[in-house]
Formats: structure tokens, sequence, C-alpha cells
């Protein structure tokens, strides 16, 4: 989850793009390869987890089990998409009261979680968000744009999303997985090679525009 702008601010904001407001990252990871599958920015409503679900299904060969967390929005969009073709689980934490005197970004302590079957035959105990929840962490940490209570927050929603399209390709294809030791794009068998950012760089340039040059050139009078 990202909130590249606080939405209450956005009111007393000056100048302030259309776009400005909460926005959310969604993540689906692979907990065997720990490929990131699929991601998509924008709002956290059913529209969103719709189009994400869709895009999730259209990257797998195979019947899958899923875990998602509680956010309502998923069962409509994993039921829509999926059908019954799809082990699916939810896993909800149950959290205690906020300790007192805590700032409000100090998290209540978890004291407990509930897993639920949706659809299908999910294993129990392979019902878990806790390789995600990692993974959510990882991109927090490793990107100054999330970090809360800063002014480093994505200013431009077009910039965001370009930030985290090379966050995720360098991470599937670039990044040795440490418990892994190859990256995960090798270790879900889409790539056989460890790719560098030499490479990453040559696909920006595949889907640039070549430039508008003109075919011939007026030449210019001598200088008098």
């Amino acid at each position: 989850m990202d909130r590249r702008d606080n939405q209450q601010n956005v009111s007393t904001a000056k100048a302030a793009p259309a776009e400005a407001g909460d926005t959310w990252t969604w993540t689906a990871l692979d907990a065997d390869s720990k490929l990131i599958i699929s991601y998509l920015v924008g709002g956290r409503d059913g529209e969103y987890a719709l189009a994400f679900m869709d895009d999730v299904k259209s990257r797998l060969a195979n019947r899958v089990q899923l875990t998602t967390d509680g956010h309502k929005a998923y069962l409509e969009a994993v039921e829509e998409t999926f059908g019954a073709d799809v082990d699916y689980a939810q896993l909800v934490k149950l959290y205690g009261a906020a300790p007192e005197g805590q700032r409000r970004y100090s998290p209540a302590e978890c004291v407990g979680i509930r897993k639920t079957r949706i659809e299908g035959n999910p294993v129990k105990a392979d019902v878990s968000t806790s390789y995600v929840e990692r993974m959510n962490l990882n991109i927090r940490m490793g990107n100054r744009r999330f970090t809360r209570l800063t002014n480093a927050f994505s200013k431009k929603v077009d910039n965001h999303l370009h930030m985290l399209s090379l966050y995720f390709v360098h991470y599937n294809f670039c990044r040795i997985h440490k418990t892994l030791k190859t990256s995960p794009a090798m270790a879900a068998g889409v790539s056989d090679t460890l790719r560098d950012m030499e490479w990453v760089v040559g696909l920006i340039d595949a889907r640039v525009p070549a430039p508008l040059r003109p075919k011939a050139y007026k030449k210019q009078a001598p200088a008098g």
C-alpha cells in the first residue's frame, strides 16, 4: 500500500493536481519463486480489485491457491475473475487496542489471525500473507517515496508508476534472492539469465519512440 498524498491535505494544498490524494499499490507474489506476478497502482475499491485480479489470472498457467487479506473488495473480484477455478482463502489479522500515548502510525498489537475458506479446497497450512507482507516492507524500505510523514512522496502519478516499474523489473530479473540464490524470474522459469541494468535500459530505449529528425537541413549562408 502506498499513500502518495494524504487525502485530508488535498483540499488545502496549493495547485494540487487532479490525481492528488491516496494512491494504493496492489501486489501479487508467488510464495515459491517470490516472483511479483502483477501489480497495480490506483484506488482501493472494487473496480481496481477486479482489474487487478483479471491481470493476475492472465499471468497464471494453472489453478492456484490464493490468499488475500480481509479487504472486502477481494471477495467479489476473485469470484468474478476465477469463479470456482481457484482454491481461495482469506487471512484476517485480529488486533488489540492501540497502546495509549503512541503516535498514530504505531501499529496495534496483533493478537491472532482468522483463516476463512472462500472457494475450493485451500490447504490451511499454506494460507498465509507473510511473504507478500514482507515484500511490502521491502518496497517501503527500498523506496523513499513510500516513507511516511515526510515530503518525499510522489508528486506525480506518472513518476510514481515509473519508479515502481523499474523497482519490480529489477527485483524480478536482476536481483538475486538471498534465500533462493537466484532471481525470482529464474526460479519461476520465465528467464534463464540473471539480467543487469544494461538490459533494463535496453528495454526502456526500445519503448521510446524514435526522435523525429528532419530529413534535410537548410544550409547556412557563410558569415560575411
